[in-house]
């Protein structure tokens, strides 16, 4: 399968990346900066640019018949406003390509997930990530708004752990304490579900 992957060089970009590889797919990555894609494969297709240059977005996404977003602000927790311009420039880019299959990461605790959070996780999620989140929402409404093929996965704390497939999905969850989740399970289960029609407009929460 031909799939975009956005945010490609972020922890669950690169391994995005290598599952998808690793799978057969055919992968193009966006990166604002070229070098920061260390992985070299005959399946693999670099553009150097990001969300925000339509050329480069509109370049990426045309011939795809999927597109991952992985976009994030990293470890800062100014919004900046990404999710949203970022969002926006996706949708527009699918629309003109005619690619209908999106699947986008977000976060649990953003909209609805929240209620399903323990409440320690609660507490970080009001306070320290209180702008994240916002963007995070305005982002996943306008996906949840489209016409689009889409799913909103919300992963617990990411961690840098290894792949298990042990984790747990579903649109709602039991979780207690801190939940957390890999970014090599988040990359597996978003990987696996491309072609679920069962996860066809879910937002669907992943938990260890």
């Amino acid at each position: 399968m031909k799939l975009l992957v956005l945010g490609g060089t972020g922890g669950t970009g690169r391994q995005l990346v290598a599952q998808g590889l690793a799978a057969g797919h055919d992968v193009t990555v966006l990166a604002r900066n070229r070098g920061r894609v260390t992985t070299e494969h005959p399946r693999l297709r670099v553009i150097e640019g990001g969300v925000d240059d339509s050329g480069a977005l509109n370049a990426a996404t045309a011939g795809q018949e999927a597109v991952i977003s992985a976009i994030g602000r990293g470890k800062t927790f100014k919004a900046d406003g990404l999710m949203e311009r970022g969002v926006t420039a996706i949708l527009s880019a699918m629309t003109q390509a005619g690619v209908r299959r999106l699947l986008l990461e977000s976060a649990l605790g953003v909209g609805d997930s929240y209620a399903d959070s323990p409440i320690l996780a609660k507490m970080f999620f009001v306070t320290l990530l209180r702008g994240i989140y916002a963007d995070k929402l305005i982002g996943d409404d306008m996906v949840r708004n489209s016409a689009l093929d889409w799913t909103i996965v919300q992963p617990a704390v990411l961690t840098d752990g290894p792949l298990t497939r042990q984790y747990r999905a579903g649109e709602h969850l039991a979780l207690t304490g801190m939940p957390s989740v890999s970014r090599a399970d988040v990359a597996h289960f978003i990987l696996d579900r491309i072609n679920s029609p069962e996860t066809f407009r879910k937002t669907i929460i992943l938990a260890n």
